[in-house]
């Protein structure tokens, strides 16, 4: 288990089982829709808000997260990714840190290896039961409901940002 108060500076999420509920759903022309929850998307603004990286690292390639992460401000966006803990690697020395500043959101067995390799891994509620085994923090909601937002606002209360985020909507 990692130290109670994290010092990371990259995000890194999973989509399909986080961003979303784990749903594949294709049209009839064999096009993807995904469903992304709006609170996981304040989440993700709220991290980048404060100066924080994210990185969308997805095993699956997929229109809609681009288009959602273009929305987002999102610019590292890795789909296709058949090795997550090399990536999670690269993503570390493009961005100048030690894989202990990094965070890692997650739901099945191949987020493991860069879970295990992160500073602090967390699974979302609905996770693999080994994926939940390896974790740092569960949260509560299950992918694609909120886990993303859950989980930004845990390692921000960790880190003691929370109150300075929620000052800004008034919240005591």
């Amino acid at each position: 288990m990692s130290d109670p108060r994290p010092r990371i500076t990259l995000l890194m999420l999973d989509v399909d089982g986080v961003l979303t509920d784990g749903t594949i759903v294709l049209d009839a022309n064999g096009r993807e829709i995904k469903r992304f929850h709006a609170r996981d998307g304040l989440g993700i603004k709220l991290w980048t808000g404060l100066g924080y990286q994210i990185a969308i690292v997805s095993g699956r390639t997929s229109a809609a997260v681009e288009a959602r992460m273009a929305e987002l401000g999102v610019t590292t966006v890795m789909q296709g990714v058949s090795d997550k803990l090399a990536e999670l690697e690269r993503l570390c020395e493009r961005f100048g840190i030690e894989p202990a500043s990094a965070a890692c959101v997650g739901d099945d067995l191949p987020d493991l290896p860069a879970m295990r390799r992160a500073g602090y891994a967390i699974a979302v509620a609905d996770a693999d039961p080994r994926v939940r085994a390896c974790a740092d923090f569960v949260t509560k909601a299950p992918g694609g409901r909120g886990a993303v937002r859950e989980a930004i606002e845990h390692l921000l209360e960790r880190m003691g940002r929370l109150d300075e985020v929620l000052r800004r909507y008034d919240v005591p």
